[in-house]
């Protein structure tokens, strides 16, 4: 699998940004119209499936258990402050920091083999330096986490809105 992540940070004192992404506009149509607002927009490639995640992942597909789905119901992002190296055995977040947002509006999405799930932090949530990532199908680590990732991408404060997606692309190359 090929995992892309794309943060956008916004200025949004009023919540006006965080309101209109969480019910599901678009990153692009976002940035067009409140442009005056956008600090700035990163891709990144970079994950680690978890073992908890591929095993979940394959009862759902063989039909074995009662697993959980990674879907609007049950999909949360999650994001830490831990810059522990990520191992396949980690069974989620390892900062002492962490919170997990459940997906905007529309959230899961797939076109062709890329899913994507996405989830918007508003002005009080998530203020803490982000350095690790995460899907889960819970709305904490209690769940199953299909990866973990590492990168340092700031700190969030009060006053900004920072929307996450991760796109996951199952492909044969």
């Amino acid at each position: 699998i090929r995992s892309e992540w794309q943060l956008t940070k916004f200025k949004d004192p009023d919540g006006k940004v965080e309101e209109f992404l969480r019910k599901g506009g678009s990153i692009e149509d976002a940035i067009r119209i409140f442009k005056d607002r956008l600090k700035s927009t990163e891709k990144w490639k970079g994950n680690l499936g978890l073992q908890e995640g591929r095993q979940e992942l394959i009862d759902i597909i063989c039909g074995l258990g009662t697993p959980t789905k990674w879907d609007n119901a049950n999909a949360r992002l999650g994001v830490g402050d831990s810059n522990t190296a990520p191992a396949e055995t980690q069974t989620g977040l390892q900062g002492t920091n962490k919170s997990w947002k459940a997906m905007d509006a529309t959230y899961p999405q797939r076109s062709a083999q890329t899913a994507e799930w996405r989830a918007t932090w508003g002005s009080t949530e998530g203020n803490y330096s982000w350095q690790e990532y995460t899907v889960v199908n819970a709305s904490d680590d209690t769940g199953k986490n299909l990866n973990r990732c590492i990168a340092d991408k700031g700190t969030k404060v009060s006053g900004e809105t920072w929307t996450l997606s991760l796109k996951i692309t199952f492909n044969a190359t």
